[in-house]
């Protein structure tokens, strides 16, 4: 991986077989992230785990054991105390170029991951909660 920042943007270069969630969290630390909006995330992965939220206790998890090409990955990231909370959601298109996505379990880098994230002052944390079960954004 490498990364550059300037003027609180970050943009970063994943390596094929670099496991996209360490490398994520390492670019975090590296650029002291505290809250962080990923603006674009394009490359090819090799395969990639999904999720899709149904109802409390019913997160449909679903993996992909292919190269997928990276047409978008959005979302926020946070600093906690156990490290950081990431809450993404990645586009992906297969060789027959049928796209689908969901919520951004896991994957591990084909070709390339070419990431944008703009770093923020605004504080936010995440708790459970009790309705969804799922970590909620909350705006300190």
């Amino acid at each position: 991986m490498q990364s550059q920042e300037k003027d609180n943007l970050i943009i970063a270069r994943l390596w094929p077989g670099e496991n996209v969630y360490e490398q994520l969290k390492d670019i975090c630390q590296k650029h002291k992230v505290k809250t962080g909006v990923f603006v674009s995330g394009i490359g090819q992965l090799g395969w990639a785990e999904l999720g899709f939220f149904r109802e409390k206790g019913d997160y449909f998890p679903q993996k992909f054991d292919r190269p997928l090409e990276v047409l978008g990955l959005l979302g926020i990231v946070s600093a906690s105390e156990s490290g950081y909370d990431f809450h993404l959601h990645i586009s992906l298109a297969g060789a027959d170029k049928t796209v689908f996505g969901g919520h951004f379990i896991a994957g591990v880098v084909s070709a390339t991951l070419e990431v944008v994230i703009l770093k923020s002052d605004i504080k936010i944390r995440r708790e459970i909660e009790e309705e969804t079960g799922l970590k909620g954004l909350i705006l300190v």
